[in-house]
């Protein structure tokens, strides 16, 4: 049975009450995809309350965190390490783009003090378990372990 979990105020996907045993759905189960999702929730409750003049920022505010874990699951899913670091880079690059609005925004006044901390720091503790888990993979990459080891209590240790 699939549900939603709610943990400070933003909702979960607890997949590991799913019956889906299937390795491609492998990301759901890291905490730093979990993290993204929550990143996504709380992105669009600040932004959708944009005025229509601030709209297109508040859009593409959006669209950069909603990229991030789109960019782990497809890179997760590509079955290729090569390919999974990269894309896990460019959902990182996502990140920095929205760390980068949220800076402009709290400076325009456009974000509350509150709103940019809660913000800023999901989106650190995103970063590090981007960088984290690449680190992971790319040592994974080095010792020839990828094959062995495409288990996701690897990737989660190397959150944690």
């Amino acid at each position: 049975m699939e549900r939603w979990t709610e943990r400070n105020g933003i909702c979960n996907f607890n997949s590991m009450e799913t019956n889906y045993r299937n390795k491609n759905r492998g990301y759901q189960q890291l905490r730093v995809w979990h993290d993204a999702i929550d990143n996504y929730v709380l992105t669009c409750r600040v932004f959708r309350r944009f005025t229509y003049e601030l709209r297109r920022v508040g859009a593409q505010a959006i669209a950069s965190a909603d990229s991030v874990h789109r960019n782990i699951a497809e890179g997760y899913c590509r079955r290729s390490i090569r390919e999974y670091i990269q894309f896990l880079y460019i959902g990182l690059s996502s990140l920095g783009e929205s760390v980068s609005g949220l800076v402009a925004y709290r400076k325009a006044e456009q974000l509350s003090e509150t709103e940019f901390r809660d913000l800023n720091d999901l989106a650190f503790k995103l970063e590090n378990g981007l960088l984290k888990l690449i680190e992971s993979l790319e040592q994974k990459q080095m010792t020839g372990e990828w094959i062995d080891s495409l288990i996701i209590k690897e990737s989660n240790v190397a959150y944690g």
